[in-house]
């Protein structure tokens, strides 16, 4: 589906932050990126949505070559929804900034109508449609830029650190609304620090080290890691691998929830 290979990338001609960078995003992925601060994870993806520019290497679409794509054009299969939402929203309304997309595209009257109603539904904000995106709650905003995304019919999705400054319900409703985009075939790229997630909602793990990728595969293998291994990547265990870790028998457990339920069913047995 997206295929990098090589990729290059230094803000001096003589410094690089990363170097032969090259992975392959699937369709219908959940997949997480992280590292440490400063690996060069957010300037990657904005190398995938054509907001940086990347000094060597290729970036491809369902095998045709989008390096010099401008973003602009790169918005109708990529979409992205920044760390701070605000940034990317200058409409009056939450309707008029969905239709943007579409609007730009050429789509007719009753299509952008159309298209606005369904994206606004998908990510449950119909009722704010004609509110003023700036007096938005965190939450709500980036709910406004997925769904300008899906306006765009993007067939793959890029947030940068989205559960940042979110309370528990704001962040329990959001990655509700990206695991349902998933099962409904959108690929999602999540850049995060928040190991838990990183382990109960993602399917495959890219992890930047020294100036190049270090580590991809599944949570699983990732968490699997020493804690000394982890710490050099800039990452530590999630509370309930490291517990489960710790009971003989109980096998990996993703999330606390599953835990839960192991240690009852081993407990009653």
């Amino acid at each position: 589906m997206l295929r990098v290979e090589n990729l290059r990338f230094g803000y001096v001609p003589t410094v690089d932050i990363f170097r032969d960078v090259s992975f392959t995003i699937h369709e219908g992925e959940f997949i997480a990126v992280g590292g440490k601060n400063g690996c060069g994870k957010t300037t990657i993806t904005r190398l995938l949505v054509g907001l940086e520019k990347a000094a060597e290497g290729r970036i491809r679409y369902n095998g045709k070559d989008i390096t010099s794509m401008p973003a602009s054009k790169r918005g109708q299969f990529i979409g992205y929804v920044f760390q701070q939402p605000d940034r990317q929203m200058f409409r009056p309304t939450v309707a008029t900034e969905v239709a943007f997309g579409p609007e730009s595209l050429g789509r007719t009257k009753a299509e952008v109508e159309r298209i606005v109603d369904e994206a606004l539904e998908r990510c449950g904000i119909s009722h704010l449609r004609e509110e003023y995106p700036p007096t938005l709650r965190r939450g709500e905003k980036q709910r406004v830029a997925i769904a300008s995304a899906l306006a765009m019919q993007s067939k793959i999705l890029i947030l940068d650190e989205p559960t940042s400054g979110q309370d528990g319900k704001e962040t329990k409703e959001l990655l509700a609304l990206l695991r349902q985009l998933n099962s409904e075939g959108l690929t999602i790229l999540l850049i995060t620090h928040d190991m838990e997630i990183m382990a109960a909602e993602c399917s495959r793990a890219i992890i930047m080290g020294h100036r190049t990728v270090a580590f991809d595969g599944t949570p699983e293998t990732l968490f699997s890691k020493s804690t000394d291994e982890l710490y050099d990547l800039g990452l530590t265990k999630p509370p309930s691998v490291e517990l489960s870790q710790a009971v003989p028998g109980l096998g990996y457990c993703k999330s606390m929830d599953e835990l839960r339920t192991r240690l009852i069913a081993q407990l009653a047995e």
